[in-house]
């Protein structure tokens, strides 16, 4: 994803937020950080029982979602590599969804065993949590009209005006920027201030901006600057399961080296997001 990689001064801070949300990227910081965590499960003790237990959300397209406008099967991204890394391991994926404040809590208790919900690796989260090698790699991007070429750096958004969710570091991108932020609930609603003309822009992370390029074609908006510092996002385990998070490593790097990956990422994206 070679657009002209530009990126404002203090990104790199910025960027360590979480970009686990959907949509407007929004921010969300652990639940239960004080919670009492359980040993985390063996690789050995997963296999006997035949089931690895993933926490995840279930509300957020297109990673893990249910299918025909949410009364189907849960289904997504995120699932369909769970699934897959549970195959490699030789057991069944069993998901529980749970709402995001609550997921980190619940991993602590042992209610499952590994989170696939695109939790970004961040310094914070590595003092409590392991974490698998990443599976997706999103930079930040500043989405514009296709017949605007004013913006070609983070620097450029001063004084021009900008849609994002107040509750999102999207937003605290762009004010920090300096452009006029508007506050909205989520992408759609941006992008469709952005086309009217009303705003001048709108930022999010390159995984929104492909999910909806792959379901709407819209050729109305374009990607004006990407960042160079990037998101990573990976599966979550308890600290001390090493042999299971060097396992699930393994089936990782087995699914990127037979084309799995890439092929589920090409199915919701329309390119390869993994690597």
């Amino acid at each position: 994803m070679n657009l002209g990689r530009a990126a404002a001064a203090g990104i790199a801070v910025l960027l360590t937020f979480s970009l686990a949300a959907c949509g407007e990227g929004t921010t969300r910081e652990e639940a239960g950080k004080d919670t009492k965590t359980e040993d985390a499960a063996s690789l050995k003790e997963i296999q006997d029982a035949g089931v690895l237990k993933i926490g995840t959300e279930g509300t957020y397209k297109p990673f893990t979602f249910h299918a025909d406008d949410g009364t189907g099967e849960l289904t997504g991204f995120d699932v369909e590599v769970a699934e897959a890394v549970a195959g490699e391991l030789g057991v069944k994926a069993e998901f529980f969804e749970t709402q995001w404040d609550a997921i980190f809590a619940g991993l602590d208790s042992g209610r499952f065993d590994m989170i696939a919900n695109q939790v970004t690796i961040n310094d914070e989260r590595k003092e409590k949590y392991a974490f698998s090698t990443p599976y997706t790699i999103s930079p930040g991007v500043i989405v514009v009209r296709s017949d605007d070429d004013s913006i070609k750096s983070f620097a450029d958004l001063k004084g021009k005006r900008t849609a994002q969710s107040l509750t999102s570091n999207w937003y605290e991108m762009a004010k920090n920027e300096g452009a006029k932020v508007e506050a909205v609930e989520g992408w759609a609603q941006a992008v469709t201030l952005l086309k009217q003309g009303r705003i001048d822009a709108t930022v999010n992370d390159v995984l929104t901006f492909l999910d909806w390029q792959k379901t709407e074609t819209d050729d109305s908006i374009k990607i004006a600057v990407e960042s160079d510092e990037v998101a990573e996002n990976a599966f979550t385990f308890r600290q001390g399961g090493d042999d299971l998070v060097e396992a699930v490593n393994k089936a990782l790097a087995d699914l990127a080296a037979d084309g799995t990956l890439a092929k589920i990422s090409e199915k919701y994206f329309g390119e390869d997001v993994t690597k």
